[in-house]
């Protein structure tokens, strides 16, 4: 018998193509969502036909403290300045010893928000980050 790990996460790991960001907190928006036609067929009224049509993504915002690791995102930002390239994230979710639980490599990747730390003096508080990507869908893992 099989052991089931639970899927207990304390950090996620960020790579874009080969290029590591680090870890991060947290990691919120990994879905999609089919947009969905209805069609009534004549003479049957006992149901109405739910077509799939789209497949939409939602963006991911990842969640962190500021760190070293920070310089990473704004040198990858400022590097599409020039013109814009597209690129494969892959996120892995990890336990406290490191452990990878699940992974998600998404598809045509662009930053679409980077918000950087509120600094105040009045209320000392974790300074934290927040990235958000826009993808074009989840790649199947190689085999």
């Amino acid at each position: 018998m099989t052991e089931i790990e639970e899927a207990v996460a304390v950090c996620f790991v960020v790579r874009i193509d080969d290029e590591s960001l680090g870890s991060f907190s947290g990691c919120d928006g990994l879905g999609c969502e089919f947009t969905m036609e209805q069609r009534e067929e004549g003479g049957n009224n006992g149901m109405v036909w739910q077509l799939p049509t789209r497949i939409k993504y939602s963006n991911v915002k990842l969640t962190r403290p500021v760190t070293r690791e920070s310089a990473k995102i704004t040198a990858w930002i400022a590097g599409m300045a020039s013109g814009v390239t597209r690129k494969t994230a892959t996120i892995e979710a990890r336990t406290l010893g490191g452990t990878k639980i699940a992974s998600w490599e998404l598809a045509e990747v662009v930053p679409v928000r980077w918000s950087g730390p509120q600094l105040s003096a009045d209320s000392p508080k974790v300074a934290t980050e927040t990235l958000e990507l826009a993808h074009h869908g989840f790649l199947t893992p190689a085999r």
